[in-house]
């Protein structure tokens, strides 16, 4: 090889190798995610997302954003907003809806035959996971009635809530073709008889419900007992993947 090709070569040599640094590097900055190390458990976090304190709580604790199980899942966190029975925000810039792993599982499946039922029908969820401490700022809101009547409408922060180990929800269905929820005859977090299940006859053969609304109330139900999930008869949108006492023995309290 003469000098001359040896000089071309090395020369093309280092264009290419300059060239290759550059589109490696420009990936990693791009692309750029870390592992951040919560609790013990390493847990893969792209660099563009920021994670607020209860967040990073949900995720030390082994819950899952049910997002990223189902983005076809709706989410719109009642108590991020003003917008509930007491009108205060209490999550903060919480806007992701967090459950135990095998409840997210269940709720994709419930979304999943929704869809096969109807295209245009999605869950909406209301609340997944709250925090003990939440739980007290609900409890404390409705101070004005007395311990054992408050129960009905919120649960006792003192036995605790199958809320508060993420293996509860609170959701409705939504059309996504009208892009609003179905009608259920109330809105949510209602508190008397209109949102009893145990009591829609009754407001049906008054008027104060209609068939269509209560039609709507039983295909939540229905779509959400095929999955395993058990309906209470004081709100229609409340629903619960375990009862309390296995809620305990099975996972840890989010406080």
């Amino acid at each position: 090889m003469t000098i001359f090709k040896k000089i071309i070569f090395l020369l093309v040599f280092f264009l290419i190798s300059c060239s290759s640094k550059d589109s490696s590097q420009n990936e990693i900055d791009e692309s750029k995610d870390f592992i951040d190390s919560l609790s013990g458990k390493s847990v893969v976090i792209s660099a563009n997302e920021q994670l607020g304190d209860l967040e990073v709580k949900f995720i030390e604790q082994g819950l899952v954003d049910i997002s990223k199980i189902d983005p076809e899942i709706k989410v719109e966190l009642k108590y991020s907003t003003t917008d509930n029975f007491f009108g205060q925000d209490v999550y903060g810039d919480l806007d992701k809806a967090y459950f135990q792993p095998d409840v997210a599982e269940r709720l994709k499946n419930v979304n999943q035959l929704l869809q096969l039922e109807n295209p245009d029908l999605r869950l909406l969820i209301f609340d997944g996971v709250r925090p003990l401490s939440v739980q007290y700022i609900l409890w404390n809101a409705l101070d004005s009635i007395p311990a054992d009547q408050r129960k009905a409408f919120v649960a006792d922060p003192l036995e605790g809530s199958i809320h508060n180990y993420g293996c509860a929800v609170d959701l409705t269905i939504f059309d996504i073709k009208k892009d609003t929820a179905l009608d259920m005859g109330t809105k949510y977090d209602y508190f008397g008889d209109l949102a009893y299940p145990r009591k829609e006859s009754m407001m049906l053969n008054i008027g104060k419900l209609t068939s269509k609304q209560i039609n709507n109330r039983e295909m939540l139900r229905n779509i959400m007992n095929k999955a395993g999930f058990s309906p209470i008869t004081s709100e229609w949108w409340h629903f619960n993947c375990a009862s309390l006492n296995n809620a305990k023995r099975n996972y840890k309290i989010i406080q």
